[in-house]
């Protein structure tokens, strides 16, 4: 079997296609999560109680699985930023108040099916799943590469297509040098 740029472009595009379709639309997702989020959507909302100690250094872990233990969920983890705590539980639940109330919101939610699961694959840190992304990177720089050699004459790369290579080149380094 004779291997050429286009069987090796086909082949692995055709192997690929489907992680493609699955981070494009994760990616665009991503790129507007501010106006649109649709990794999770909240099932359950409820009101509740908190009495949060003075000093912020005593809302420690301990404290907090205690303060909590009445809301029928597991504790996870807890963050303080700008002056609103957040708590996570297990049960996929989430807890936003504002250190000076004695009452917030704990949201349930559950993942969005399909687009949910692929901007999971955008942001998962498993160590397995970095590799295979790696590997899919390299693929598609292989994509790319097979893809500029199979055209040849004056639509060729060497003719034309370097002008369209390069001016794709172009806007990424500018929206670096201009927004970074």
């Amino acid at each position: 079997m004779k291997v050429t740029n286009r069987s090796l472009h086909r082949d692995i595009a055709y192997f690929y296609v489907g992680l493609i379709i699955a981070f494009s639309f994760s990616g665009i997702i991503l790129n507007h999560r501010q106006d649109w989020y649709p990794m999770n959507y909240t099932y359950e909302t409820k009101e509740v109680k908190l009495v949060l100690p003075t000093e912020k250094k005593e809302i420690t872990k301990e404290f907090l699985i205690a303060a909590t233990k009445n809301f029928n969920v597991n504790y996870e983890t807890h963050r303080i930023r700008n002056g609103e705590l957040r708590i996570y539980f297990k049960e996929n639940g989430i807890l936003d108040m504002k250190l000076t109330d004695n009452k917030g919101v704990l949201e349930f939610k559950r993942k969005v099916p399909i687009l949910g699961h692929t901007m999971y694959l955008h942001k998962t840190t498993n160590s397995f799943w970095i590799w295979y992304s790696d590997i899919f990177g390299a693929a598609m720089l292989l994509i790319a590469i097979t893809g500029i050699l199979i055209p040849a004459g004056k639509k060729g790369f060497k003719k034309r297509g370097w002008k369209l290579a390069l001016a794709g080149m172009i806007f990424p380094i500018l929206f670096l040098i201009l927004f970074s």
